[in-house]
């Protein structure tokens, strides 16, 4: 795909999630756009930092290091999320590329997030990423479990960490009630955190991809991850 494609195609999906969220009785500007540029040259992420995208996802660390330090040593400013599942001997790559992992599942990953940016003097956002679909293994399935996370940030147990929002994926399906399903079990649970835990400002919602992406914006996504109708095919 050409840079004149992408950039056309950052327009295109831009207005598309103005218009979902006007559509959607929402303040226009509201929901974020995550350009998600995994199996994508960095060729390709130049030219969507051309268009004026300056947050970006990655599924595996090693990738997103590589291509992203490169921009970095080029001058250019980007924000990059981590939102692939993660395992913990990457964690140390992670955070010294991005400022945010989305795909936080378990209370080791915590631990491991921690103690690495302590080493940095660090912090970094994080999401909880939740379960709310067979297709995917990934994700708190246990709501207990995720409290127990929340009860320790809490406690103070990891000052470098600020939890920020749930993120999940809907079941790869076009029954569309299964999908709104989906986002909306996850509004509810980030409703319910909020009362439970009001000290922690767990406000956000990575919901919605390309091919479903108008349905969490209805749904209250405050963030779309999108990389398909941006820059094509995966290569």
């Amino acid at each position: 795909m050409t840079e004149e494609q992408i950039i056309d195609n950052f327009k295109n999906v831009t207005e598309q999630i103005a218009l979902a969220t006007s559509t959607a009785g929402r303040a226009v500007g509201s929901v974020k756009l995550c350009a998600v540029s995994k199996f994508h040259p960095v060729e390709d992420i130049y030219a969507a930092l051309k268009s004026g995208q300056i947050l970006f996802g990655e599924n595996r660390v090693q990738e997103a290091y590589s291509k992203f330090s490169e921009i970095q040593n080029n001058g250019k400013s980007f924000d990059l999320h981590i939102i692939g599942s993660l395992q913990s001997n990457k964690v140390k790559k992670a955070v010294e590329i991005a400022s945010c992992i989305q795909s936080v599942d378990r209370e080791e990953l915590l631990v491991e997030i921690e103690k690495q940016c302590a080493k940095l003097n660090k912090s970094i956002d994080v999401f909880f990423e939740i379960h709310t679909a067979e297709d995917s293994k990934s994700g708190y399935a246990d709501k207990d479990l995720l409290f127990v996370s929340l009860e320790n940030f809490e406690n103070g147990l990891y000052p470098h960490i600020k939890p920020v929002g749930l993120m999940t994926m809907a079941p790869f399906t076009d029954e569309e009630k299964a999908i709104r399903l989906s986002f909306q079990k996850t509004r509810a649970l980030k409703d319910e955190i909020n009362e439970k835990f009001p000290e922690l400002s767990v406000s956000q919602l990575s919901m919605g991809m390309s091919g479903d992406y108008k349905i969490a914006i209805q749904e209250g996504s405050t963030m779309v991850r999108i990389g398909t109708a941006l820059f094509g095919e995966r290569c």
